[in-house]
């Protein structure tokens, strides 16, 4: 029997990936979805994902994220706004950060502001 626990973060990495944008895929505006994304290639714009994202190694994403959970390998240059962030050792970030969880691999990069929040606080209101 499995016990499930309410603020168990959202697993990204077991979740089936529906949309991918492929290494040398170039895409220019917004992105808005439900379900999860990978981006291995190049996107300008800002990227509203109900679900999360996962910018691979060779992603790199020029706009603004909202979304519950990501994963970066690649490159943002951009403000994020995500329940939970993972930035890995080859992930850099340059731009505002919030969000509830963050966890940065040694190696990763991140430049800009961070605000941390707690479920159920909003600052800034």
């Amino acid at each position: 029997m499995a016990i499930f626990n309410k603020k168990e973060p959202f697993k990204i990495g077991e979740t089936k990936i529906l949309n991918l944008i492929n290494e040398g895929c170039k895409i220019e505006g917004d992105i808005n979805s439900d379900s999860v994304i990978r981006i291995d290639g190049t996107v300008q714009g800002n990227l509203d994902i109900e679900e999360g994202a996962i910018i691979g190694e060779k992603g790199l994403v020029k706009g603004n994220i909202t979304t519950k959970s990501l994963i970066i390998y690649g490159v943002v240059n951009g403000n994020i706004d995500s329940d939970s962030l993972e930035i890995k050792s080859s992930g850099c970030v340059n731009g505002e950060i919030k969000t509830l969880r963050l966890h940065i691999e040694f190696g990763g990069v991140y430049n800009g502001a961070l605000t941390m929040v707690k479920e159920g606080l909003l600052l800034n209101s």
